[in-house]
């Protein structure tokens, strides 16, 4: 009778939080941008991290161009964390082989951290989305929440720069006056490379 009790007990138990696990999964996952001012605390949190574009599965958001989401992410999370200003002052130069545009890194419930990016500035559809490999399970209800997030969006103004090695020339990517816009233009004064 008592190995019954203590059996029916540890069901009860093992029940309740395999079922607690199960609901967790169902949950939204809590969003926080990383701003200028925490970038340094991010990249030393997570300097071990194994990085991994795994788990984020193709939706809605991949066939939008980057110029639109980048104007809806401008009004989901305001500035991106890091420009391609902001690289060629924090390092003096470009990224060797690929330049981007803008970096939005996020923390997800605290702990997982995440980036999205564009690689090719306002000339594909879809963003590069990286993440924590050890959290790859949990990677598919992220992208799905941040894509409602941007999907109900409106866009708003910004004004980017962009460098194309492959074309060896600077644009200008903006939406103003409900326009999308690249421009070619030659490179921006306030950036010295």
């Amino acid at each position: 009778m008592k190995n019954l009790l203590i059996t029916t007990i540890l069901i009860g138990v093992l029940t309740i939080v395999s079922t607690e696990q199960a609901m967790a999964q169902f949950e939204e996952p809590v969003i926080e941008k990383v701003t200028e001012d925490q970038k340094a605390a991010f990249m030393q949190r997570f300097s071990d991290v194994k990085w991994t574009g795994q788990g984020f599965n193709y939706n809605s958001l991949d066939r939008m161009p980057a110029i639109e989401i980048r104007a809806k992410l401008q009004d989901a999370f305001g500035e991106p964390t890091q420009t391609v200003e902001d690289i060629i002052k924090k390092d003096g130069r470009l990224r060797d082989g690929k330049s981007i545009q803008f970096e939005y890194w996020f923390v997800i419930d605290g702990e997982i951290p995440m980036m999205i990016l564009d690689l090719d500035g306002p000339f594909e559809d879809g963003l590069v989305w990286v993440g924590a490999s050890r959290y790859i399970d949990l990677m598919p209800q992220v992208k799905r929440t941040l894509t409602k997030l941007v999907g109900d969006a409106q866009p708003k103004e910004y004004v980017d720069y962009f460098f194309s090695p492959e074309r060896d020339q600077w644009f200008k990517v903006a939406y103003s006056g409900g326009k999308y816009t690249k421009e070619e233009i030659k490179q921006p004064d306030h950036i010295k490379l």
